[in-house]
């Protein structure tokens, strides 16, 4: 299984204040935050994974640290927020479902490890975790039938929180590029799916990792409760 897999890595990352990309940030154990997510993706695709980083802020750093890997350029990332950068990933992809993640996440390898049934099935689905709901964060709600209905930081009622790690299948893809393409240049990838469900009916599971860790690294408090896991 080649499955295509898309970091999202172009932002400015200016809320943890490092002069670097955030993904390059190093952790406790020495690895940065992206080494990290690339040994995880090793573990579970095998030594040669077919990995696209999104890059715009500073991207001879992240080319010089991860040259095996391919790249797709927002030029724009002063600009555009995640929805534009996954859009050129999808652009860019070969036919198949993409699984993605963005560059700032530091998780358990054990979330790719239990991704993989839903990616041999070709089915999109979003990475939740039910163990906690913040305002601030990007929340969701599901149907009766158990598929993700609302995705954004908007949501009222959350059952858990998105955790930044999502695969949007074959059968899927160009719908949510679509719509991708459409909305604000300032909104997250969330809308995108958001409005494939909406319009489109896509079937998107919410697939649960409340009992594994996953830290989305955006301040300094959350790369010292990053640490602790690695």
């Amino acid at each position: 299984m080649n499955t295509q897999i898309v970091i999202l890595a172009a932002g400015m990352g200016s809320r943890l204040g490092r002069s670097l990309p955030k993904p390059l940030t190093e952790l406790s154990d020495g690895r940065t935050i992206m080494r990290q997510q690339f040994d995880n993706i090793e573990q579970a695709f095998g030594a040669e994974p077919n990995v696209t980083i999104v890059v715009g802020y500073k991207l001879e750093h992240i080319i010089e640290a991860f040259p095996q890997a391919s790249f797709v350029y927002n030029e724009e990332y002063d600009q555009t927020n995640t929805s534009k950068s996954l859009m050129r990933a999808l652009q860019a992809s070969q036919p198949g479902g993409v699984l993605w993640m963005n560059g700032d996440v530091v998780f358990d390898p054990r979330i790719l490890e239990r991704a993989l049934p839903l990616i041999e099935r070709d089915q999109s689905f979003v990475t939740v975790n039910t163990a906690k709901v913040s305002d601030e964060e990007v929340k969701y709600t599901t149907s009766a039938e158990g598929y993700i209905k609302e995705l954004s930081k908007q949501v009222r009622g959350g059952l858990g929180e998105a955790v930044g790690i999502n695969y949007v299948s074959s059968r899927d893809k160009a719908a949510m590029l679509a719509h991708l393409g459409r909305i604000d240049d300032q909104e997250y990838f969330e809308r995108g799916i958001e409005l494939a469900i909406e319009h489109n009916g896509m079937l998107v599971e919410p697939m649960d990792i409340s009992d594994l860790y996953a830290v989305e690294i955006d301040f300094a408090e959350d790369l010292e409760r990053a640490n602790h896991f690695v």
